[in-house]
């Protein structure tokens, strides 16, 4: 499991706002991110397809997501080689401050070994603070 976590300058209701905000436009919060496409909408889950470009890959990404106060899990669907979730955790420390937490949680389908990206999980979680603290 890969985590990271940082401190938002800004109120726990506004980063879970955005935290919503971020199924449906997770290109302002994730470096990389084209082509979303809503698949399926109902109050307890949504599925969503989008497509993610780095340096070394594009993927196309299909999750289901669910959504609770203040927990957003992003849990991989039909991917040929990879299983797992993205957790992404906000948590109060003050009425100004709240703490972020990305945890990545990605196995390998054919090794069954941990797919460790810390850099991809910092680089979403620093684009998130920034997005949150500039609006």
């Amino acid at each position: 499991m890969t985590a990271y976590t940082t401190l938002v300058e800004a109120p726990l209701q506004k980063v879970w706002e955005h935290l919503i905000e971020k199924i449906e436009n997770p290109q302002n919060f994730v470096p990389g991110v084209s082509e979303i496409e809503i698949l399926e909408k109902t109050s307890d889950y949504v599925i969503r397809q989008m497509k993610v470009t780095t340096p070394e890959s594009s993927v196309i990404l299909k999750e289901k997501i669910t959504f609770i106060p203040y927990k957003v899990r992003f849990l991989l669907m039909d991917h040929p080689a990879l299983e797992g979730y993205v957790d992404n955790d906000a948590r109060a420390i003050s009425d100004t401050q709240t703490e972020l937490t990305y945890t990545m949680h990605w196995i390998d389908k054919a090794t069954q070994t941990e797919k460790s990206k810390l850099e991809m999980v910092q680089s979403a979680v620093l684009k998130t603070k920034e997005f949150i603290e500039k609006s």
